[in-house]
Parts: C-alpha cells; sequence; structure tokens
C-alpha cells in the first residue's frame, strides 16, 4: 500500500507524498505550538512541542524504510533530469541541517524543561532565541525537502 502511487500527483510513492506534505505543514504545525507559548499556554506548548517532534521523527523513520525499501537515494537520482553530483550536494547539505535542527530542538526541550522545573517562566530567555534558530533551521530544513521531492519527481 505504501508503495502504490501517491497522491500528488507525481511518480513518487504514496509514503513519500505522505512523508513531504508532513514536512511541508511542520512549519505551521510548530507555529501553532509557539503561538501557545506566547499567549501563556506553557502545557499546550510543551505537550504539542513533544506531539510535534515524534511525529516528525515517525515521518522521519517512515521515509527512510520507504526509500530503502525502494532502492535508496540512486534509483530515485535514476528519475531526475538534475546532475546526481548537484542532488547529492544539496541532499548532505540538507542532511546536515535537519541533524543539527533536530538534535538542537531535543536539546532545548530537555533542557528547557529541567529550566521550567526550577526557574519557572523567568528562566526562559535563552529557551525564546535557541526556539528562533530552531523554528528557522527546521523551516529550512522543510523546505530543502520539499525542494528535493521536486528535484526528483517533477523535474
Amino acid at each position: 500500500m505504501f508503495f502504490e502511487p501517491g497522491f500528488l500527483g507525481t511518480r513518487a510513492a504514496l509514503y513519500m507524498d505522505v512523508v513531504t506534505l508532513y514536512f511541508a505543514i511542520l512549519p505551521l504545525l510548530l507555529g501553532f505550538s509557539i503561538r501557545q507559548a506566547v499567549v501563556g499556554n506553557i502545557p499546550l506548548h510543551y505537550r504539542s512541542q513533544i506531539a510535534i517532534l515524534g511525529l516528525t521523527l515517525l515521518m522521519v523513520i517512515v521515509f527512510e524504510v520507504g526509500v530503502r525499501v525502494e532502492g535508496g537515494f540512486i534509483e530515485y537520482v535514476k528519475m531526475s533530469s538534475l546532475s546526481y553530483d548537484f542532488l547529492l550536494l544539496f541532499l548532505g547539505v540538507h542532511i546536515l541541517i535537519a541533524l543539527l535542527a533536530v538534535g538542537g530542538w531535543i536539546f532545548l526541550i530537555i533542557s528547557s524543561y529541567r529550566t521550567y522545573l526550577t526557574e519557572g517562566i523567568k528562566g526562559m530567555g535563552k529557551h525564546r532565541r535557541m526556539g528562533k534558530w530552531i523554528f528557522a533551521s527546521l523551516t529550512l530544513t522543510s523546505i530543502m525537502g520539499c525542494s528535493i521531492y521536486g528535484f526528483l519527481f517533477l523535474m
């Protein structure tokens, strides 16, 4: 089922369409969660961050398993009119930013929870600054991931 043609009208499999759609809306989900903190709904902000992180990690697992089953990146590159070198470089930068963003996100959630327990809301100045960087890097990662989808399945 997951390897049947997807619903976005490209050559991509269903799992790839689902994962790409998720990452396309990830910045909106994060924006909703951040808005909760801005309006003072810290419990919903925290719970939504945990849920979004969990769903993001699940989508990465679905993506990684699907790519491996379908033959890997090299098989997808064969479908694109773009050069292998460009796609590999773009993918490498995307993976680096994604790893740093998700690692930073996990660190931010854990460290902020600890700070909140000991200092309360007044200790969240560093959290806000780091949160802006994490949001920006996750948004960039989402844009790059959606771009790779386009490079592989639309070009």
